[in-house]
């Protein structure tokens, strides 16, 4: 049973890297990146020698390496959070301090703090108190998270291996052969054979009471992507237990813009079309069971609906679980400051509790070609500066995971490596651009930095691993909502906030979770109008006209939604009518702009 409203997404690489071991015998959910199989085998390797647990290193030259470590580094964390949460109910003469802590964590609302006490004492029989604890507490679960497109292809003597060992097949089998009864979380969109692999584990089906060992939830930012994944999953038989609906700008990592569509809006519409979606997909997904010659649940499988991405305030949080339904609210980026949750080193959060607006921005950074919340001055890009400065741009590509451009080789190279960009440079030098289109060119291709390394080093910082391959340079992508978020914390204390116990929000002019997001998506559409006017194609004119109309339609909903909920955000209402009008008559001129533009009046 869930005893939390709230979950720990995953963040970057290495900062949840070990979270569940520390939060979820406390009732936490939360989520590991297995993006980096040697990260995990390093941290593995930490963990045993400090629990004084075997340990047999998983080395490269090994059959089936990477599945392999996730498997092991997967079952030792929930070794670890087992035996923390069976010390929890483990009463001898009164309660323990863990069980204090359990207990102090959950929100006033919950019943089971004064369940306990009634009970506790009502009876001095020890073995019944641990009963009713076995009973009744639960742990947090510990999912875990694949980006479905860093999925590179791997080789062996020369020779490319078979699908099954790409890098997001084999960390879907090191997760199905864990020991794991959790979630697995897919992002960053469809992959089509990764989903296709997913029907080969028989962890991931439903019994004949739909009990899932392995569940899928899909992290999306709009319906219609999570009706067609859903879907697609149904045929084979999958369910997806969950839809983990993310703002497309306003939350940390890779930022996915929607076509204009806002969160408030998306959440109205998973909200009124739950019931719809769920017979859709089950109904599939009966016929698929059968034809496979599965077991058939007895009873229609549920879904949860999950929110993430700019939440702040109890009342925030409060709103999505009321207003949509939402069954948890994923905090994110104000955890990066709670060193007991998450893995980050003393530097870095001490540029994080400074961090202001102007210094976590949408930036090019990221390898892979999407945007990428980043921190000003982190450390990882001092690092490619000074790279640049020598004349040497470019990063070594120790641990090639985002190596999937290939342009200039078969394999695969990293846009962010130092052979891409010599290449790329190379090139650029003899179209003899003038000096000016040069610089800019020249900035695009060096811009790019090395995130798949950056975004788990802290994680070997702050374990004292030697970073002599990596390099000590740390990258860190936090969301815009952590700009209001400046102290390091206790874990209590971000729990508390959450629940309203307390509050560690010093600023008074924190905008809205609705509001700032639609600041920044006026933001991104403003310099996507002005990169592409003086040249606007056919193309481009019909997508910023969809993006202004679903903009201008979500304006309208908020000021519709904020003149009905006159008991909520009643601090903030008048500047809240104030933004949204300006904004909506800032997209009407955007509209008759690109309505002028349009290169179909040009022919």
């Amino acid at each position: 049973m869930q005893k939390h409203s709230f979950h720990i997404p995953v963040m970057g690489i290495g900062f949840t890297a070990d979270t569940p071991a520390k939060v979820a015998h406390l009732g936490i959910d939360s989520v590991i990146s297995l993006v980096d199989d040697e990260l995990l085998e390093k941290l593995r390797k930490v963990y045993s020698e400090n629990l004084k647990l075997p340990f047999t290193e998983i080395k490269s030259s090994f059959e089936d390496f990477r599945a392999k470590r996730i498997t092991s580094y997967l079952n030792l964390i929930q070794t670890i959070a087992e035996e923390k949460f069976n010390t929890i109910k483990n009463i001898n003469e009164d309660y323990s301090k863990d069980l204090k802590q359990y207990l102090s964590l959950l929100p006033n609302s919950a019943q089971l703090k004064a369940k306990f006490k009634k009970f506790y004492e009502s009876t001095s029989n020890k073995d019944a108190i641990k009963k009713w604890l076995d009973d009744t507490l639960s742990m947090g679960s510990i999912d875990v998270n694949i980006m479905t497109k860093v999925d590179k292809e791997n080789y062996q003597d020369g020779e490319k291996l078979d699908n099954t060992y790409n890098d997001a097949h084999a960390a879907l089998r090191g997760f199905a052969k864990s020991n794991l009864n959790s979630s697995l979380v897919l992002s960053a969109g469809m992959n089509p054979r990764l989903y296709g692999y997913i029907e080969t584990f028989e962890d991931f089906y439903p019994d004949e009471n739909g009990v899932i060992k392995k569940k899928i939830v899909l992290k999306v930012s709009d319906y219609r992507s999570a009706l067609i994944q859903g879907k697609f999953l149904a045929k084979k038989g999958i369910w997806v237990s969950e839809f983990r609906i993310e703002s497309g700008l306003n939350c940390g990592g890779h930022a996915f813009a929607t076509d204009g569509y806002l969160m408030g809006p998306i959440l109205a519409q998973f909200r009124d079309s739950k019931q719809e979606l769920t017979k859709t997909l089950y109904d599939i997904l009966k016929k698929a069971l059968i034809q496979k010659g599965k077991p058939e649940p007895n009873t229609i499988l549920p879904i949860k609906i999950s929110a993430q991405g700019g939440v702040g305030t109890t009342e925030e949080h409060q709103f999505l679980q009321e207003h949509y339904n939402v069954d948890s609210v994923g905090w994110g980026s104000p955890f990066l400051l709670v060193p007991e949750a998450t893995l980050v080193d003393t530097p870095t959060r001490e540029k994080l509790e400074k961090a202001q607006e102007k210094d976590i921005y949408l930036s090019d950074i990221s390898p892979l070609g999407i945007p990428f919340n980043n921190l000003r001055g982190n450390t990882k890009d001092a690092e490619k500066e000074a790279y640049i400065n020598k004349g040497r741009p470019g990063s070594s590509c120790p641990k090639k995971f985002v190596s999937l451009n290939k342009e200039f080789d078969e394999k695969g190279l990293c846009t962010a490596s130092r052979q891409y960009q010599f290449l790329k440079l190379k090139a650029l030098d003899e179209k003899g651009l003038p000096k000016k289109e040069y610089e800019k060119q020249f900035n695009k291709i060096t811009e790019k930095s090395c995130t798949c390394v950056g975004l788990g080093t802290a994680a070997l910082l702050v374990n004292n691993i030697d970073t002599k391959v990596e390099g000590s340079g740390v990258s860190i992508c936090p969301g815009p909502n952590l700009a209001y978020f400046s102290k390091t914390m206790k874990l209590k204390e971000m729990v508390d906030h959450i629940y309203h116990k307390n509050n560690v929000i010093d600023r008074k002019d924190r905008p809205n979770i609705f509001i700032k997001e639609l600041s920044i998506y006026m933001e991104y559409l403003k310099k996507q109008i002005d990169e592409h006017k003086e040249n606007l194609n056919i193309k481009q004119h019909k997508y910023l006209s969809v993006f202004i109309k679903n903009m201008i339609e979500g304006v309208s909903y908020y000021q519709q939604l904020f003149s009905q909920e006159i008991n909520v955000f009643k601090t903030l209402k008048s500047v809240i009518f104030n933004v949204l009008e300006k904004e909506k008559n800032t997209l009407l001129i955007y509209q008759n702009q690109i309505n002028y533009l349009n290169p179909k009046k040009q022919l």
